[in-house]
This record gives C-alpha cells, structure tokens and sequence, in this order.
C-alpha cells in the first residue's frame, strides 16, 4: 500500500484536505436547499366532504382512491356542508374541502386564506314536493311545512336567497332543519310537505326521490330570472327521459337554478398537492353528465372564491411536464433538484478555481520547504573560516545527508516527481560544493 501511494498520480491526503472544506460547504448548502427552499409535499391531507348520501361524500371517496395512486392518504370528514366545511377550513380542521358557490364572498375568502382549486360541477336546487302541493310559484310555498337542512350545510342560506327575490320571508314557512336521509324519510311519510337539496344529481337520495311515485320535482320556470338576480347561479335543464328513457322519467324538460361545487383549500396547500387535486378533479369531472357537456369541467370559472396560481396554471398549461411522464414522487424529486443544480453552480463554479491552486501548493511545499534547509547549508559554510573549514564540513555534510534521508521518504504524486528529483540533484550539487576547499560561490540554486 506504501508503494502505492508512492507512485499514485494524486495525493488523495492533500486532495481531501484541499477540497474538503468546500465539499463540506456545498453539501450543506444542498441540504439546505433541498429541506427549507422546496420542502417535499406532506403524505396526508384532510378532505371534508359532506353529509351521509351526499354527491360530496361519494366523490370524496373517488378523490381518496384518486390519491392513493400516488401514496397520498386522504382522510375523509363528513360534515353537514359547505358551511361546515368553510369553518374547519378557517379553524385548520381541514386542509381541503367541496364548497358551493354562493355560500362566502371574495374578500371574505382572502381574509380567511382560502383558494379555489376550481368549479367540480353544478348543484342544482332540488325542490322536492308532495304530489298533493300544486303550487308552481315560491309563494306558494307560504305556511308549508320544508325542510332546509341543518345550518352548518350551505342550502338554507342559499334558499333564503331565492326566496328573498320572491318577496317570501322565512317566518312564513315552516322550516326544519333535518339531515338529508332523516329529511326524505319524513317527506315519504308525509310529515313534511318538501324538502330542499343542493347537489349533484350522482347523489342516491336524488336518484331514489326522481323515481318515488307521490314525489314531484318543482320547475323553476322563471330559472333565467333568477340567474340574473343571483350571479353565482346558472340555468340547467333535467331533459326528459334522461332518468329512465323507458318509463319516460321524468315526463318533461325541468328547468333548475344551480350554484356549482367548488374545491377550496387553505392557500398554504402544497402546490404539488395543487396539481394532484386537479389532475384528480379532470379525471372524476370531465365527462359529460346530466348537466354538463365533455370537458366543461372542473373549471376555474364560476367560482367567486381567487383561483388558486397553480391551479391556473394547471388550467392553462396542462400537468407539468415531468408528471406528464413520470411517478408523481419521481416527477416532484426532479422537479426540486433544479433548486439543488443552482446551489451547486453558485458555490462549485467559484470555489472550483481555489481547490487546485491549493492542491498543488499544498503538495509541492512538502518540497519547497526542504530548500529552505538547504540554503541554512549553503550559508553556513559561506561564513566559515580557514581554521574551522574542515570540522564544519563534517557537521555539514552529515546535515546534509539527513535532509537526503527524509527527503527520499517523501511521498509525492508522480505528476510532480520532477521538483522531488530536482532537490536531489541540488542537495547533491550543495554536496559537491561542499567537498571543496573554498566555501560555496554565489549564484548557488535556492
């Protein structure tokens, strides 16, 4: 192993000595940069949905099952709605959750930090009757007995308005305040006289109440008016048949008033997330549906809470590009490194141009230094007398012989093996010299 290093091209004890310092330097500045300036995506994220039979439910349990592909774990809250879901927003409960729109303002939305990852799909207003109501009209609704829900979910506030525009005040119905399972058993019973949704149309409760006989849907016929008087709501329209063409389910076009789902997360959401959350919205809600054509959504539109920037840019631009191709976690690696590539170039591209200055310093001075002996030598004999020539050059050249010895144990990369040899010939010129009679002449190397 001695021979080795004697031989080797490279010192690697002055390489780690030279270099060590800056490899220590820029590996901690790649940790630092790796940890603190991207920090990797968190493995967890809360996802409040909504009541029991709800579409919010359903499709939060298609999110869940979404995410596990790439090792996400969403856990589901059921809630009572939108309401609810905006106050565990606000508390830190939730970190993402379905929002109808209508149910809180734009700069209330800012003041509570929150971001809209996009519209996922229109909730119609489902006015459920008594087949024995034959009201066609709001005001018709007056001293019936309907069920709003609980106040945690966004329909009561959302009715309230409708019927604010119809000139009915709430003290004039009879409102209770079930859930939505609790709510339709009553309305089969005849205890209440209606009850209100606002959902999907994927929800089973809405499915069940379309094909319920004794059960009538309410037209909104004046649906256009009403989006004029409530921006956030849209007209649809429930074809007829689209239920069950065979039994003609239902037996005319109904016109309906909608607000639309809205994902909203708290804006500290990790981007990544972001992307995931959309990527997963594009699969569950683009297809076309009762309500819906191919592609209509999700959307950035339609929502009165600040789109979040990575979900407009996801929007705008599609995936990013390494996800395009890649794992999520691989595609995400890669796409933090760049912060790491420029950690390296601002710290490897300067420091680059101290290490093999100081590299080779470092190996030639186990040389150089041995000059500095050999001129003590060369001026000792130079201030020698006559009478004490002789006894000096024994001291002298037993000195020199010494340097000689500790000079051949210097280990030295074969890349600079000419300054090793070069000493040798000096240390022997200086020996030369001193064999002579006179002390050394000037002009002696150093």
């Amino acid at each position: 192993m001695s021979s080795i290093r004697n031989v080797s091209f490279v010192s690697l004890r002055d390489l780690l000595v030279a270099a060590g310092p800056t490899v220590i330097l820029v590996t901690a500045a790649v940790i630092a940069a790796y940890l603190l300036v991207d920090p990797a995506p968190p493995t967890h994220v809360r996802l409040a949905t909504g009541q029991e039979n709800s579409a919010y439910e359903a499709f939060g349990v298609q999110y869940a099952k979404a995410l596990k592909q790439d090792d996400i774990l969403v856990s589901l809250q059921p809630s009572l709605g939108s309401r609810d879901n905006l106050a565990r927003l606000r508390s830190g409960q939730a970190d993402i959750a379905f929002v109808q729109s209508g149910s809180t303002g734009e700069a209330r939305a800012g003041e509570l930090g929150l971001v809209s990852l996009g519209s996922l799909f229109t909730e119609p207003v489902w006015l459920f009757l008594r087949t024995s109501i034959k009201t066609s009209n709001l005001t018709g609704l007056r001293g019936l007995r309907i069920n709003l829900g609980p106040e945690g979910t966004g329909v009561p506030n959302l009715f309230r308005q409708i019927l604010a525009v119809n000139g009915v005040e709430p003290n004039e119905l009879v409102i209770s305040e079930l859930e939505n399972t609790p709510a339709t058993m009553a309305l089969l019973a005849g205890k209440i006289d209606g009850l209100v949704f606002s959902s999907a149309p994927e929800a089973p409760l809405i499915q069940m109440l379309l094909q319920t006989p004794g059960i009538r849907l309410f037209n909104f016929s004046q649906a256009e008016a009403y989006t004029r008087r409530l921006p956030f709501l849209t007209h649809v329209t429930l074809p007829r048949g689209i239920v069950d063409l065979g039994r003609d389910i239902p037996s005319q076009d109904y016109h309906l008033i909608a607000p639309t789902a809205t994902l909203v997360a708290r804006e500290d959401l990790h981007p990544a997330l972001i992307d995931l959350f959309v990527k997963a919205a594009t699969r569950i809600h683009s297809g076309a549906g009762w309500f819906q054509q191919q592609g209509q959504f999700p959307s950035p539109k339609f929502s009165e809470i600040p789109v979040a920037s990575g979900a407009a840019k996801y929007y705008r631009d599609g995936p990013p590009f390494l996800q395009r191709y890649m794992r999520f976690w691989l595609a995400n690696l890669f796409e933090r490194l760049w912060v790491v590539v420029v950690a390296l170039a601002a710290l490897i591209i300067p420091l680059s141009k101290i290490v093999p200055p100081l590299y080779v310093w470092r190996v030639r001075s186990r040389v150089y230094r041995w000059y500095g002996e050999l001129r003590a030598v060369e001026q000792a004999w130079e201030g020698v007398g006559d009478g004490e020539r002789e006894s000096v050059r024994l001291d002298l050249l037993r000195r020199l012989d010494e340097i000689e010895e500790q000079v051949n144990h210097i280990s030295i990369p074969l890349a600079y093996a000419d300054g090793l040899y070069g000493l040798r010939g000096h240390i022997n010129i200086v020996r030369q010299r001193l064999k002579t009679t006179g002390p050394a002449v000037e002009g002696s190397p150093e």
